[in-house]
């Protein structure tokens, strides 16, 4: 079961403050035991929504709006990806998280991925066959 561990935005994240040594390593090791275990699928920090953009659909013509974004406890600073057995297996990861991150008050959301299985018969195997094309040309470029 693919999980994304989602980091939520703070005063400091959304403002571009960058962590210090000390939670750059406690970061490294908690990825390092991931990583250790197998279930590390990947994961990365994200710039302010500052400089970022979203497009927003009415009656399907999109309109750009860049950042920032006002709701910041509703926004993303990172995201780790782990393949794990259960949920309860995601949330022992999450319980590990580094205590420096948003000095012991960070929030974290955690969502499974989805699996072709959750499509039923509407994910054709025409479909399964171009999705695993992609991936196989993800895995290709990295």
């Amino acid at each position: 079961m693919r999980f994304m561990i989602i980091r939520k935005a703070d005063a400091e994240t959304e403002a571009g403050v960058m962590p210090g040594t000390a939670l750059i390593e406690q970061m490294t090791e908690y990825n390092e035991k991931l990583n250790k275990a197998g279930v590390l699928v990947g994961g990365d920090g994200l710039h302010p929504s500052a400089r970022g953009a979203r497009v927003k659909f009415n009656a399907g013509k999109p309109t750009v709006l860049d950042g920032p974004f006002a709701e910041a406890k509703e926004l993303i600073a990172g995201y780790t990806l782990i393949d794990v057995a259960s949920r309860e297996e995601a949330i022992e990861w999450l319980r590990q998280w580094p205590p420096l991150d948003g000095h012991g008050n960070v929030e974290l959301e955690l969502r499974q991925i989805f699996t072709a299985e959750d499509f039923g018969d509407a994910f054709t195997p025409e479909l399964q066959e171009r999705h695993a094309n992609m991936r196989e040309d993800e895995k290709a470029r990295s």
